[in-house]
Order: structure tokens, then C-alpha cells, then sequence
């Protein structure tokens, strides 16, 4: 019987990297590719108001255009004392999508005046599978922490540099990337979605 193909809806290499080898640790022998593996299949536009709903249009939509199991995620950074966002505008805080500086710079001013105490956040990551049939499960990982007054660290991208988690003196920007893999929102998220994927994918197989 020949492998699964199972499609992450993302261009990122270092996240089909990711999901791989945490499938492979759950001892799912999966053919994981990326989107660029179907360069005609288009980018689907995030419309949905919660990071699940714009994790569950993205592996839908990667679904029904190849007719294989697809897996997205969706995430970004919630702050306590803003209710939650910038949420799933994480990415275009600032206004330009993908700016990581000009959105890490708003948000400090944001928070300029807020007390230590008060500067709780976390991470947060929807990951959804989604078969071609409409079957659909989606699970949720949050990595929490305090935001710093100023960026520390080199590593990672995105807010890493002021969100220290709990129980860390560093930023995510400054561990490592397997400290940070073994903790991240991302990480917790898909090793959750594992388990998932071996019951759908295996009951997907057993339907007549």
C-alpha cells in the first residue's frame, strides 16, 4: 500500500520540517509535502475572526483543490490588557502585512506605560485537518508568558523578541530553536493534531 500524502497548507519549509518530524515521532509514516508542492493551488485569503476558523479555510479550501488530507494553522500573539489582540491581526498590527519591526515597535509603544503585572500574553496556534470529504478536526496549543519593554534576542521572528515565557529569564527570541520548539504554541499544536490525523486518516481509508 503506498504512503498517505498529507499537504500543510504553508510555503514555509522550516514548518513542514516541523510537522515531519513531530508525525514521525507519533510513528505516522506520512508523505508530508507543502503547498509549493501545487504551485496552481492559490493562496486562500484569512476571512475568518478566529485563528481556528482561518486554520479550518485554509486546510478546507487545500482539500477540496487536491483531494488530499491538508493541514493549516493559524496564529499570532494575545495580550491580556488589550483583550486579546493584535489575535489574528498579529500579522498586519501595523498595518503592512508580514512587518515584524514596525508591528513589534506599535505594540511596545501600546504598552509602553503598562506595569510589569499587567503585561501578560501568549501565544496561541489553531491547527486544523481537513479531508476532502468535509470531515474536519481542529486542536489549539498556547505557549504563555509575560512581553518585556524591549526586544532581546536574534532567534525566531515575530514577536519572539519580547514575549518571555513562564519559567524563562529569556525571550523566545533567545532560546534555541529546539528550546522553543519543545515549548512553542506551534509545536504544542501539532503534536496534539497528530494523534488526530492517525484516527481520521485511518478511519478515511477503512470507508467503502
Amino acid at each position: 500500500m503506498s504512503t498517505k500524502r498529507l499537504i500543510l497548507a504553508t510555503r514555509n519549509a522550516h514548518k513542514v520540517t516541523e510537522l515531519r518530524a513531530i508525525l514521525a515521532d507519533a510513528g505516522l509514516a506520512l508523505d508530508l509535502v507543502g503547498a509549493d508542492a501545487y504551485p496552481d493551488v492559490p493562496d486562500v485569503k484569512e476571512t475568518g475572526v478566529t485563528f481556528a476558523e482561518n486554520a479550518l479555510l485554509k486546510a478546507h479550501a487545500l482539500a477540496r483543490a487536491t483531494g488530499l488530507p491538508a493541514v493549516a494553522d493559524d496564529s499570532g500573539l494575545c495580550v491580556d490588557v488589550l483583550g486579546g489582540a493584535p489575535g489574528i491581526f498579529s500579522a498586519r498590527w501595523a498595518g503592512a502585512h508580514g512587518d515584524d519591526r514596525a508591528n513589534l515597535d506599535l505594540l511596545l509603544a501600546q504598552l509602553a506605560d503598562i506595569a510589569e503585572p499587567h503585561r501578560a500574553a501568549h501565544f496561541e496556534c489553531a491547527a486544523a485537518l481537513a479531508l476532502p470529504d468535509g470531515t474536519e478536526r481542529v486542536v489549539s496549543g498556547r505557549l504563555r508568558g509575560t512581553l518585556r519593554y524591549a526586544p532581546a534576542g536574534t532567534g525566531g521572528f515575530g514577536y519572539d523578541p519580547v514575549l518571555q515565557p513562564e519559567g524563562e529569564t529569556r525571550t523566545c527570541a533567545e532560546l534555541s530553536a529546539a528550546e522553543k520548539n519543545a515549548i512553542s504554541h506551534r509545536g504544542r499544536a501539532f503534536r496534539d493534531l497528530a494523534p488526530v490525523v492517525r484516527e481520521l486518516l485511518a478511519a478515511d481509508e477503512d470507508r467503502p
